[in-house]
């Protein structure tokens, strides 16, 4: 008898339920109803999509329900109330750093995302409470954030949908598309003040106990020209872990971007006295590719002369001669190259010494 009145009350709640907010919540059954005894598929089914912007992730998950024949922005959806921005429990955004949203500050997190429909302006709340069913419970004192953006006619979405558009490497634009509407919200990563802070996390890590990562983490700060303190203090990091030819050659480009040319000169005569036969041809290799035929020249002759017998160097011996149109010594240096290379680089030398013989310039 108890277990009989039990679930009568039980169905009376779940009645109260459906007529209170069930069809606006569209879930389970057809009628708003919602199973509390089964797992069964739901009318607005569950979605995610995620967009990353720099190393920053966006994503948004929500339910999606169907237009259905019905009319959705002034009916179903009414204007000027809070509204889930999809279906079943709250729509929600999740930022892993601190962003901007329509050029307002958003600390990183989870937030629950409601919108304020209208025919010509459209609120997007970002509300910290993000585990609530729907906007039921909704309460204004907890957003985190309100901005305003305009809707736009869309293409026809039959199922709610949310997209990530005009991504740059700076920013995205997040747009709720349903029935004939889209109403886009533009969101902005400090991309350089996440990779900073990511970059100090990883350091933390295995990263830190090796030269090279300090060594990354300097390069990156001297290529955004961001940070360079920091940068230098991590490529003395790296120094200290092992001293090497890259992280003084770092180094010493780091000193000469703050304006210490004096230190940077010193720094990268510090990195010639390091560097191997090897170290030298791929530095001045990269130097040439960038351009500076003559200052690559300048390391191809430091190189012969430091170690005139590695077969790195009789290669930049090949490239020296033949820069100047002298092909029978660069073809004697290159075979002297094939004869003293490890296996796995002949292959690539050889269509070298065919150019030379054929008198054709390998450095162009």
């Amino acid at each position: 008898m108890n277990s009989t009145i039990k679930m009568l009350e039980k169905i009376a709640v779940l009645a109260l339920l459906t007529l209170g907010f069930g069809r606006a919540a569209s879930a389970q059954f057809k009628n708003g109803s919602q199973a509390t005894e089964l797992t069964i598929p739901r009318v607005s089914q569950a979605a995610s999509v995620t967009q990353r912007v720099g190393l920053t992730d966006i994503t948004i998950t929500y339910s999606t329900p169907a237009v259905g024949g019905r009319e959705i922005f002034g009916k179903v959806v009414p204007y000027g109330k809070v509204w889930r921005s999809g279906a079943n429990e709250n729509t929600t955004i999740h930022f892993t750093d601190d962003v901007t949203v329509e050029g307002k500050s958003l600390a990183a997190g989870r937030y629950g995302l409601h919108t304020i429909p209208d025919k010509e302006q459209w609120t997007i709340v970002f509300s910290k409470n993000s585990t609530s069913w729907g906007s039921f419970s909704y309460d204004e004192k907890e957003d985190a954030l309100r901005v305003t953006v305009k809707p736009h006619p869309g293409e026809f979405r039959e199922m709610l949908e949310y997209t990530f558009d005009d991504t740059k490497a700076d920013s995205t634009n997040a747009t709720l598309r349903w029935d004939k509407l889209q109403v886009p919200f533009h969101i902005g990563v400090d991309v350089k003040a996440a990779v900073l802070k990511s970059i100090k996390k990883e350091l933390r890590n295995t990263g830190g106990f090796t030269w090279a990562g300090y060594d990354e983490a300097a390069q990156w700060c001297l290529d955004n020209n961001y940070e360079l303190e920091q940068g230098l203090k991590w490529e003395d990091t790296s120094i200290q872990n092992e001293d090497r030819f890259e992280n003084w050659e770092t180094k010493s480009r780091i000193l000469a971007a703050m304006g210490r040319k004096d230190d940077s000169d010193q720094a990268f005569k510090t990195a010639l006295e390091r560097a191997s036969a090897l170290q030298l041809y791929v530095y001045a290799r990269g130097i040439q590719r960038g351009g500076d035929q003559k200052r690559a020249f300048e390391f191809f002759q430091t190189q012969v002369k430091k170690y005139p017998d590695h077969w790195t160097s009789h290669l930049a011996s090949a490239r020296l001669a033949s820069g100047t149109g002298d092909f029978s010594g660069a073809v004697s240096q290159m075979k002297a190259a094939i004869a003293g290379a490890p296996d796995t680089n002949k292959p690539f030398l050889e269509p070298l010494l065919k150019r030379l013989e054929n008198k054709d310039d390998i450095n162009k």
